[in-house]
């Protein structure tokens, strides 16, 4: 049976090349960054080369960038450290701004901030999933600490007003987080321009490596360390590089920014493709898309549909005894028999939230597997629709 993976925005296939950077960085030997003989010089040779190119692909200073192990640590290092420094600065900062269709990485994070004695504001999104610039003008105020917005929702692909709602919290002195695992790769990305104080990445998302992250953390951002240990990354993140994953990451980035509007535009003509498959098989009335419908305003590599009348959860189980990977959601909480916070919080009626599906594309995939895809599905909807 063939296989066909449209779960990108779970994790992606690792790259060739992100492989092959892996392979040789680790057997180059053992070399801890840290350590001062001969292995250890060069293994932050190597740790120095892969900041400095992910430095120039992102337009910042090498030494604005900390490693991390993953999204989820960058997410959580940035407002917890970001949170506890602004209030130790100034006790009046004690407001958290995020949206209501965040990751789970920083909802959770905040609910913590929130139990330490922090006031938490949650900003609405309307019924395409975007925040409002308006409605992050009326909570941001000189009591705000922290401001965390997305750049690009995971499960609808809806993008944010990000320079707006920055260019808001830097003139009310709040620091300003943005997650942009999902968006990175797609959306370019220039914190030269952005009013970014703190910024999220994950390598596994843009086909390097799974536990490797990035938290770009702009020169004087009030920020304490959330990790105590050693004196890794410039105080900021203690514990050993992961040297070869990082390694990979860099070369992951490198193909990804320089490619970028080939995969843009292979991810739109993919996602086209099984929508006009879908439109074939099951009629306009037999699916809903869920999301943006300016495919300016959302990224070209993700699509959530649902499907009136049936339940996500069979429908995946149908699709994977098929051979298709897609996706409830987040994959965080795919596990979970909740409705998307996502989609609720975007107003969608409860038939239309427990039917949805999330497909997203990348490396490997083709419009012969969606328009495949699309008959797997009308055959898996008519089957369970007669019962």
């Amino acid at each position: 049976m063939e296989l066909i993976y449209f779960d990108h925005s779970a994790t992606t296939p690792m790259h060739p090349e992100a492989i092959r950077e892996y392979a040789e960085t680790a057997a180059l030997g053992p070399g801890n960054p840290s350590s001062l003989h001969a292995h250890g010089r060069a293994a932050r040779s190597r740790l120095t080369a892969a900041r400095d190119k992910l430095a120039a692909i992102l337009g910042c200073s090498p030494s604005e960038l900390v490693f991390t192990g993953g999204g989820t640590e960058s997410d959580n290092a940035a407002l917890y450290g970001a949170a506890w420094a602004q209030r130790k600065r100034d006790p009046k900062r004690s407001v958290i701004v995020t949206t209501a269709i965040e990751h789970h990485a920083v909802l959770n994070a905040c609910r913590k901030l929130e139990a330490e004695g922090f006031e938490l504001v949650l900003l609405p999104v309307d019924e395409t999933g975007r925040v409002s610039a308006a409605d992050a003008d009326k909570a941001i105020g000189e009591t705000t600490a922290v401001v965390s917005v997305m750049a690009a929702n995971n499960e609808v692909g809806t993008l944010q007003p990000i320079g707006e709602i920055g260019r808001i919290a830097r003139e009310r002195g709040a620091v300003m987080h943005v997650d942009a695992v999902q968006a990175f790769g797609y959306e370019p990305i220039d914190l030269r321009e952005l009013p970014v104080d703190l910024l999220s990445l994950s390598a596994h998302k843009i086909g390097g490596p799974q536990g490797v992250g990035l938290l770009y953390i702009r020169q004087g951002t009030p920020y304490e360390p959330t990790l105590r240990g050693g004196s890794q990354e410039r105080n900021r993140r203690a514990g050993t590089e992961n040297v070869a994953g990082i390694a990979a990451f860099a070369r992951a980035a490198e193909i990804a920014a320089g490619s970028r509007e080939e995969r843009r535009a292979h991810a739109a003509a993919v996602r086209s493709a099984l929508l006009e498959g879908l439109a074939e098989e099951l009629g306009p009335d037999g699916f809903r898309v869920n999301g943006h419908p300016d495919e300016s305003a959302r990224l070209p590599h993700i699509l959530n549909v649902s499907f009136p009348g049936l339940s996500n959860e069979t429908m995946l189980m149908n699709l994977d005894l098929s051979g298709v990977a897609a996706s409830g959601g987040s994959a965080c909480t795919s596990g979970s028999l909740q409705p998307s916070h996502v989609l609720t919080a975007m107003g969608l009626p409860a038939h239309f939230c427990q039917s949805a599906i999330r497909f997203s594309f990348g490396l490997g995939n083709n419009t012969e597997e969606a328009q495949k895809t699309a008959k797997i599905i009308a055959t898996i909807a008519t089957r369970l629709r007669r019962r």
